[in-house]
């Protein structure tokens, strides 16, 4: 197995005509921006998407995008073990509008904060939480204890349980407007 290249956003955009592009966010982080041409296949679902990944691999470049390039150096991962080439994005979509690169928004999408922020918020509130409720209810302070732990495990496996939980809430889902995943990996069957 190789490792996947990396590309800088000034690299990408160069060659942007050249790469069939996979944003493995959610469907609502997806639509609040995403590069331009960008097909949505969140990550929890690359594994099932791998024979239209195949096939759009087969037709040309792949190169895989999420918020910060985390979750896409994952879906890169498991895509080179299914022996698909991809690249990834350095610094993701935060870093593709931070260097001066347009975003594609559909009309009527709201602006989600990426995935990574909602899991810092929801950890932190959950922490500080448990703190306050512990010092009337000592017991409490396991929720502060649970999701300590959990964070370190998701560090650890490199996966994280809060935010597959979080991106089953309702802002998190694409509006109607976007092709479902279905539509999606049929474009890429191509």
């Amino acid at each position: 197995m190789t490792t996947p290249a990396c590309l800088s956003p000034a690299q990408a955009a160069a060659r942007l005509e050249e790469f069939t592009v996979i944003d493995v966010r959610g469907p609502g982080e997806y639509a609040s921006g995403h590069v331009p041409g960008a097909h949505n296949v969140p990550l929890d679902r690359v594994a099932d998407a791998l024979p239209a990944l195949r096939s759009a691999a087969a037709r040309g470049s792949l190169l895989v995008v999420c918020a910060s390039g985390v979750r896409s150096a994952r879906a890169a991962e498991i895509l080179a073990d299914a022996d698909i080439a991809a690249a990834t994005l350095a610094g993701g979509t935060s870093a593709w509008e931070s260097a001066g690169h347009g975003l594609d928004r559909p009309a009527g999408a709201k602006a989600v904060w990426p995935m990574e922020r909602q899991v810092r918020f929801a950890a932190g509130s959950l922490v500080v939480a448990g703190i306050l409720a512990g010092r009337r209810f000592p017991a409490a302070r396991r929720l502060s204890a649970g999701v300590g732990s959990g964070l370190v495990f998701s560090a650890v496996s490199n996966t994280c349980g809060m935010a597959a939980v979080l991106s089953k809430l309702p802002h998190n889902r694409a509006p109607q407007t976007l092709p479902d995943l279905n539509e999606t990996l049929e474009a890429l069957q191509g």
